[in-house]
């Protein structure tokens, strides 16, 4: 389980990412973004990997892709997380080509905590994840 590890260097906890994407190119962007020191980070590139990356390490949060190849798709892995009570606190932040009000209604009734429609910048995604975060800790 990973849902804080300590950095050695800087003593701190880090943060547990798991990035969920069939895109191998998009996936590693993910990562680079992300390992700053400030996250442990993760992958799996299917919907099963997730489902069960997500009960080993407890992530903090979860970058998920909707349109997932292989037979559980992004809001399908989203309805599995939000169900186990071991992973209720964990934040998914759907990540989507498909940007309709009805393709975001489906997401955030899926138990999504944020929905961010592709292209995005980097940026956005990592000030999104500390948005998500912190709403994390008021609550």
């Amino acid at each position: 389980m990973c849902s804080c590890s300590v950095n050695a260097e800087s003593g701190r906890s880090k943060i547990c990412l798991l990035i969920v994407d069939d895109d191998i190119k998009l996936r590693k962007l993910l990562a680079v973004t992300f390992n700053t020191g400030e996250f442990d980070v993760h992958e799996a590139s299917n919907g099963e990997d997730a489902i069960r990356l997500a009960a080993e390490l407890h992530p903090a949060v979860v970058l998920l892709d909707v349109m997932l190849a292989g037979s559980l798709n992004g809001l399908d892995v989203c309805r599995k997380i939000k169900s186990q009570r071991e992973l209720e606190n964990t934040a998914v932040i759907l990540l989507t080509a498909q940007g309709q009000q009805h393709d975001r209604q489906q997401g955030l009734q899926a138990g999504a905590d944020e929905y961010i429609v592709k292209p995005f910048s980097p940026l956005q995604l990592v000030a999104s994840v500390h948005s998500v975060l912190a709403r994390r800790l008021m609550n």
